[in-house]
This record gives C-alpha cells, sequence and structure tokens, in this order.
C-alpha cells in the first residue's frame, strides 16, 4: 500500500479547457464515462443485428437484403460486438475506471496518462471494426470464433478486407486492454489508502481486479492467434491452414493446424467468459448488501471464490473444442474441471441467498436487476453442466441449446448486471436520480422478456434445431411447429431490443430533469459514496485522502442509531469488538 502522504503531496493537475476536462480527459471518472458511452453505441449496433437477424428466422424473406451471406456477417459482428467491445469495455473500462479509485480511496488512477491512451485505442479498434462494414466484400462472415480455414478462404463473407479489419480492431483493442489493465492492476496494488486493507475492499473490486489479471494473461493468446491468423491471410503464411483446395484449386498453405486455432482462441475465450462474469459477481456481492440492509455472508469465502474461480478458468477451455475431435482422457479431464469450477461458483449463489435471507430488503430497481441475475446465471449455470459432459455436448453442440446457453450466462446475466450497477451508482456519477417508473418498466420488459426468449431455445435445440442457420423451411428433422415458437421468440425479442430504449431515454430524461441526489442515497457504507462532492471533482478527496476503520459492509449493526456504518468513520471503530457475526476479516 502506498504512503498515502505521497498521494496527498501531489499536485492535481486541474483541465483548463473543454478539451482537456472532457475529450483528452485523464480523470478516471470521465474516462470512464467515455468508455461506457462508446460500448453503449457499438452495443446498438449489435442489438439492431439481433433484431435483423430473428426478423429473418422468424419472418424468412420479409427483409430482402438479408440473404445467407449478410445473415453469417451479422452473426459474426453481433457475437464479436457484444462478447468484446460491449461487455469487456463497459465491465473494465467503464465500472473499473469509474469505481477503482474511488472505492480504494485513490485521487485517480496511477498512470493517467496511459490511461487516456486506453480509451483512445480502444475507440480506434471500435473505428476500425465498424470500417468493416463500408469496404468491398463487407465484414467478415466466418462466425465470432473466427475459425479457419474458412475465415480467410475465398467463398466465405468478407474473406477479404473484412477478415483483415476484424484482426487488425483485435490487435488494437488488446493493446488497449493491455494498458487499461496495467493501471487497475497497479492502483489496487499501490494506491489504497490509509486502512484499506485487502480484506476491506468492497467485492467489486475484488472482481474487477481478479478479472483485470485474467486478461492480462488471456489477452496475450488471442493477440498472438490474431496475428498469426492475419499472416496467414496477407502474407501466405501456414500457422493454421493445412493444404486445401478451394473452389478447385490448390491453394499454397500446407502444414497448418486448424485446431490449434481453436485452442489459442478458447484459451483466451473461456477465462473471457469470466473477465466478464467475476465483476458482474462483485457488483452483484454489492447491490444485494446495501439494497437488503445486510452484511455481506461470508466475505472471505467470496474472495476467494473469485480468486479460485480465476485460476479455475484457464484450465477449462477444450469443453468448447469435444466436436473437434479430443482424446477421450482429454475430455474426460476438462469435463472434470468444467465441474469442479461450478463449485465455487455455487458458493456464490448461495451466499448471495443467504444475504437476502432476513433482510431489510429495499425493492429498489438495482436490488431487482441484482437478484435477476441471480436468477438468470443460475439457470445458465445448470445447463452448462449439461454441456459440460462429453455425451450430452456431442448431439447439443450445433443446436440452439449452446445459443440459449450461452446467451443466459454471457448475454443477458451480465447486462442485467451493467443495468442494475448504472441504476446504483448514476446519483454518484450525475448528481441526479433516475426515475423510477421507467426503472421497474424497463426492468419487467426485459427480465420477463428474456426468458421469454431464451426458455423456449432450450427446447428447439432438443428436438435438433441447428444453430447459424440462415432459414428453416423444408427439413422434415424439424418440425413446424417449431417455426411458430421462432415467431414467439422473434417477437419477444424486438419488445426487449425496445425496452433498452426505454433506459436510455431514462438516462437522458433523468440527467435534464431528474431529482437531486443527496451524496449518499442509498446509505451505503463503501468509500466511493463518502466523497465530499457529488458528483466527486477531480482528485475526489480533496486536500486529505480518507482513512479506513472498517470493512464495506457494516449493515444493521446492533446498537448503532443508523442502519449502517461508513468505512471511514472512526468514532464507533471499536463496536464490531463486540458482536461476532458483524466482526468484519482482518486484512
Amino acid at each position: 500500500m502506498t504512503d498515502a502522504a505521497y498521494q496527498e503531496a501531489l499536485a492535481v493537475h486541474e483541465p483548463k479547457s473543454f478539451w482537456t476536462k472532457y475529450v483528452w480527459s485523464q480523470d478516471h471518472k470521465v474516462i470512464a464515462i467515455q468508455y461506457t458511452l462508446t460500448a453503449v453505441a457499438v452495443g446498438l449496433v449489435a442489438l439492431v443485428m439481433s433484431w435483423l437477424m430473428r426478423i429473418q428466422i422468424g419472418f424468412p424473406g420479409s427483409i430482402s437484403f438479408i440473404d445467407p451471406s449478410t445473415y453469417y456477417q451479422m452473426v459474426t459482428m453481433h457475437g464479436m460486438i457484444m462478447v468484446i467491445y460491449l461487455l469487456t469495455a463497459i465491465f473494465l473500462g467503464g465500472f473499473g475506471n469509474y469505481l477503482i479509485p474511488l472505492m480504494v480511496g485513490a485521487r485517480d488512477m496511477v498512470f493517467p496518462f496511459v490511461n487516456m491512451l486506453s480509451y483512445w485505442a480502444y475507440l480506434l479498434s471500435v473505428l476500425v471494426l465498424m470500417a468493416s462494414f463500408f469496404v468491398p466484400g463487407g465484414p467478415t462472415g466466418a462466425g465470432w470464433t473466427l475459425y479457419p480455414p474458412q475465415a480467410i478462404l475465398p467463398g466465405t463473407p468478407g474473406s477479404g478486407a473484412g477478415i483483415v479489419l476484424m484482426l487488425a480492431s483485435l490487435i488494437l483493442f488488446i493493446v488497449a486492454a493491455t494498458m487499461g489493465g496495467l493501471n487497475y492492476v497497479t492502483t489496487v496494488i499501490q494506491a489504497r489508502t490509509r486502512g484499506m486493507t485487502l480484506m476491506r475492499m468492497p467485492l467489486s473490486v475484488w472482481g474487477i481486479f481478479t478479472a483485470t489479471i485474467l486478461a492480462l494473461l488471456a489477452f496475450p493468446a488471442l493477440f498472438v492467434g490474431a496475428v498469426m491468423l492475419l499472416f496467414d491471410r496477407l502474407l501466405g503464411s501456414s500457422f493454421f491452414m493445412p493444404a486445401v483446395v478451394s473452389m478447385g484449386q490448390q491453394l499454397g498453405y500446407e502444414g497448418g493446424s486448424p485446431v490449434l486455432f481453436q485452442h489459442v482462441f478458447w484459451f483466451f475465450g473461456h477465462p473471457e467468459v469470466y473477465i466478464v462474469a467475476l465483476p458482474a459477481f462483485g457488483i452483484v456481492s454489492d447491490l444485494i448488501s446495501v439494497h437488503s440492509r445486510k452484511t455481506i455472508f461470508g466475505y472471505r469465502m467470496m474472495v476467494w471464490a473469485i480468486v479460485i474461480i480465476g485460476v479455475l478458468s484457464f484450465i477449462v477451455w477444450a469443453h468448447h473444442m469435444y466436436v473437434s475431435g479430443m482424446n477421450p482422457y482429454f475430455g474426460f479431464f476438462f469435463a472434470t474441471t468444467t465441474l469442479i469450477i461450478a463449485v465455487p461458483t455455487a458458493i456464490k449463489v448461495y451466499n448471495w441467498v443467504l444475504t437476502l435471507w432476513r433482510g431489510d430488503i429495499h425493492l429498489t430497481v438495482p436490488l431487482l436487476f441484482a437478484v435477476a441475475f441471480v436468477s438468470t446465471f443460475t439457470v445458465g449455470g445448470i445447463t452448462g453442466l449439461f454441456l459440460g459432459n462429453v455425451v450430452i455436448d456431442l448431439p447439443l453442440s450445433d443446436t440452439y441449446f449452446v445459443v440459449a446457453h450461452f446467451h443466459m450466462v454471457m448475454g443477458v446475466s451480465p447486462i442485467l448486471v451493467v443495468f442494475g450497477g448504472i441504476y446504483h451508482w448514476y446519483p454518484k456519477i450525475t448528481g441526479k436520480m433516475l426515475n423510477d417508473t421507467m426503472g421497474h418498466l424497463h426492468f419487467w420488459m426485459t427480465f420477463i422478456g428474456t426468458y421469454l426468449i431464451y426458455f423456449p431455445m432450450h427446447y428447439l435445440g432438443f428436438i435438433g434445431m441447428p444453430r447459424r442457420y440462415h432459414a428453416y423451411e423444408g427439413y422434415e428433422f424439424i418440425p413446424e411447429s417449431a417455426q411458430d415458437l421462432n415467431v414467439f421468440i422473434t417477437i419477444s425479442a424486438l419488445l426487449v431490443g425496445a425496452a433498452q430504449f426505454i433506459f436510455l431515454y431514462n438516462l437522458y430524461w433523468s440527467y435534464r430533469n431528474g431529482k437531486e441526489a443527496s451524496g449518499n442515497p442509498w446509505n451505503a457504507a463503501s468509500l466511493e459514496w463518502q466523497t465530499p462532492d457529488t458528483p466527486p471533482i477531480h482528485g475526489n478527496w480533496g486536500p486529505k485522502l480518507p482513512v479506513v476503520y472498517r470493512w464495506a459492509y457494516d449493515y444493521s449493526v446492533p446498537g448503532t442509531t443508523e442502519d449502517f456504518i461508513p468505512q471511514n468513520l472512526e468514532s464507533i471503530e471499536n463496536l464490531n469488538d463486540s458482536n461476532p457475526e458483524t466482526l468484519e476479516p482482518e486484512g
């Protein structure tokens, strides 16, 4: 932990113009908002593509420009944008940037200039990706996993400039994530204020911190894979390309291994699930504790579960590759590790439920989204246990069961946490409260609608409906009733998508007309709610950094007049000694 006196002695360089305050900003809070707005903007592009895909599946041929090539391009871009450019960016670049310095009592990130560069590298990666819509042949249609050889062979949509821009964009994104990640890790380790031991940090910080370490270890695999595939495409190397005949012609490749790319991709890909999930776990823990007025159940257990999940995420990747051909002993190993990683994840679910148990539950919009996450993630996790079993995965792998599972775990669940986090911290960011009526309408349309979309998809998978098909007419093995379900799913998806515009309008309306928020409207104990100003000024804390005396979860402590004790409140530091049940873990 850095001596807080050193941080206090550093000059806070105030921005001197609009450009240095809002554009080329080095303030972590402004950079967090830049990340979030950019991620939401590119996410809306992916949302529109999901609408178009669902209309094509539910009402085939109703949109004339969606042919098979266009459909595959939208599948690819939708998947890549949502997983990488929206979720990863908003959890690490958005929540990570905003919360870490405030929650650990720092003035800013330790490398503010590098932090600024990380955002602009991210923005450049998004612009390069969007440019692929405007090049000859359009964006790549190789599927979001970009498997060679088809990703760079003639005949695949976007196999020219499209795949090149996709790979270049991924390389730029990883550069941005590395710059940001080094900042987040160093800030947590070095810039915590007086008294902020590791075991006093909020679980949001633990989740983002661990996820960042995963990103720093996993993204290099994707970086190397993208560079090697780019060399195969542009230079004619054969890292991943075997000897192959394409359209009657022998191509100049030989000796490469397409399965090697799958290993490289999924060595990144499965930690990526937890790069998104671990920050969500931490944020949900904080939302449930604050809005149920209960100390978090099993804090130490929650911390170690986050760390253990992070470690185990590196030894389960090949369960995505059962259909690629695998030695049965390897299949057994990865099936076993898949079941093992479910244990610490289940511990977290139990702890969330036990935190809610007999709490003073306030059904605020942030808590509704947090509880909804517990529901959707549990359902998605249970279906993941199905797919982790080799003999069940083989027949289900290319069906809509996988689409349903993946979206419940990696799509719906993290997005619910994003919404819950924004509803929770919006008063701190803007000084205004979001409209509660619009918030409830947004929640119920989103929560009910997502189950209406993905529950039927599990059934479609069980009856053998394959994924990534442009249309389903004329297939004898698919019953006609499946199309009725597809129509139902499409209408549900359109309504859920429309609900997100209620959320966006709420953000705008509340910023202009919302009720003024107090400095701590939720009566939360964690440090970010104790800043002298709301929204926090540049430098966050004024001339003196706060001093931390306890953990972030002192709620409903017997013998106190308030039902929460802020982390930086000194006068009752010995209170917990007489109440073992609320005793904080020591550092």
